[in-house]
């Protein structure tokens, strides 16, 4: 991810980058509780679920500018996100109605193991988009990336799994994908309002489909976890932590998503991946980890020592 080019932001300090990567690994953790929770819901409608989902999310969202920012600020931040904000918008509120209604057509895993390809992804989507370079490391990854997500929905061209629940399973990967390339473009535009007004154009739309807005209060209490811990304090763990620590390292720590969701659900719920989920997972997983460990050692090492990189050692 491109870094800001503000010459009055100091870099962070070890200890500022150690709070950094807790918080980013914390907002991991809280996404990938997404689909154990969604589970205990037994709502039939899932537009219902979505509205709900949505309308708490942007309530915590809110509060939570506004404790950072106050009014003014709140106001300013979605002034100016402009167009690249309602890009991500745009992109926040598709995301995240699929995921809600592809749990009901597929696994969990099969829905996170595909977003695990995300900054892969993306760097293909900025190639062809913007002709940004990509290294011949990244093609190579990308490839396998490919391959793990064509291994995983071909139980779908079979009949085993529903082509349905991986469609959407991929929307989401795709839709994730342009929003991280708008993020690379507009780095100077803090997203926290764009994913707010996503929540907000996804929880609108859900409304004017849902068929009751009603629900039981187990399920309520269900819900507003969705919405507040799983959702919104993951976004904002991750607003607070991303700005403190290398690109490099936030992607690395974001892949927990996916390796843990499938974790607890399996626990949880005993949902157990198909074979060929575990092993185009496995497949995308490794090409993902294997890629950023390359990408990071490439960025720390000095291209003449003691000038650039690392310190040198004398």
């Amino acid at each position: 991810m491109t870094q800001s080019v503000s010459p009055t932001i100091a870099s962070p300090s070890a200890h500022q980058e150690r709070i950094g990567m807790l918080l980013v690994f914390l907002s991991a953790l809280m996404w990938s509780f997404g689909g154990t929770i969604a589970r205990f819901i037994h709502i039939g409608d899932n537009w219902t679920v979505v509205f709900w989902r949505s309308l708490w999310a942007v309530a915590f969202l809110i509060a939570f500018m506004l404790w950072r920012d106050g009014w003014r600020g709140t106001s300013r931040l979605f002034r100016d996100m402009g167009l690249p904000g309602l890009g991500v918008a745009f992109c926040f509120a598709t995301a995240s109605t699929s995921f809600v209604v592809a749990l009901a057509y597929t696994t969990v895993a099969n829905i996170l193991l595909m977003q695990a390809g995300v900054p892969l992804l993306a760097a293909l989507l900025a190639w062809v988009l913007f002709r940004e370079r990509v290294s011949p490391g990244t093609w190579i990854a990308i490839a396998a990336v490919i391959t793990g997500v064509a291994i995983m929905v071909s139980e779908s061209l079979g009949g085993s799994v529903s082509p349905i629940g991986d469609g959407l399973a991929l929307l989401i990967a795709v839709m994730f994908s342009f929003a991280t390339v708008i993020t690379r473009r507009f780095a100077h535009v803090r997203m926290v309002p764009a994913t707010c007004l996503g929540a907000l154009l996804a929880g609108a739309f859900a409304a004017s489909q849902a068929t009751e807005f009603a629900v039981p209060a187990r399920d309520m209490g269900f819900l507003f976890a969705f919405g507040v811990i799983n959702l919104g304090v993951g976004l904002a763990f991750f607003a607070m932590g991303a700005r403190l620590v290398p690109a490099a390292i936030a992607a690395l720590l974001g892949t927990f998503e996916p390796i843990l969701g499938p974790i607890w659900v399996w626990l949880v719920h005993s949902e157990v991946p198909s074979m060929r989920t575990i092993i185009g997972g496995a497949v995308v997983v490794t090409a993902l980890l294997v890629h950023i460990a390359f990408e990071f050692k490439r960025q720390t090492r000095p291209e003449r020592p003691g000038i650039t990189g690392l310190p040198s050692p004398n």
